[in-house]
């Protein structure tokens, strides 16, 4: 006899991935921001300064993507990118009081969902499901 259908893990997880970014996307903009955005912040946040270069590395999106990122945020009050003055090359981005202001509202936000994601699963559960997914990574770079 054949076991039942199961559809492949990998479409189950992407399925499920898009769901939970859809849904973290509206959270976010509901509060002002964007996964983007917030991803900037707290990499700001996380390091109090940062050039452009190691802010894209840790948001993990190209130098252009960035760029234009970092332009509206600036536009918009949210940081400041000034040239470093031990290499001019760099430009070292901080937050200004809006951008603080912002990442507070949006880290209440994240926390929420975060709640709401881990809702009905057990701390036994959830540190199962980190290690299953660190060794799905783990299995599609060997």
């Amino acid at each position: 006899m054949m076991p039942p259908f199961r559809p492949p893990i990998g479409l189950l997880l992407t399925s499920t991935a898009r769901t939970v970014s859809r849904t973290f996307d509206d959270a976010l903009a509901s509060a002002g921001g964007s996964a983007p955005v917030w991803q900037i912040l707290i990499s700001i946040k996380s390091r109090q300064l940062g050039n452009q270069r190691e802010l894209a590395e840790a948001v993990g999106i190209q130098g252009a993507t960035l760029t234009h990122h970092l332009n509206a945020m600036e536009s918009g009050g949210l940081l400041t990118r000034r040239r470093d003055p031990a290499n001019r090359r760099v430009h070292v981005v901080e937050l200004t009081e809006e951008g603080e202001r912002l990442f507070h509202r949006l880290r209440e936000v994240a926390m929420a969902f975060d709640t709401r994601l881990r809702a009905g699963l057990s701390e036994e559960q959830t540190a199962s499901f980190e290690e299953i997914l660190t060794q799905l990574a783990r299995n599609i770079r060997d």
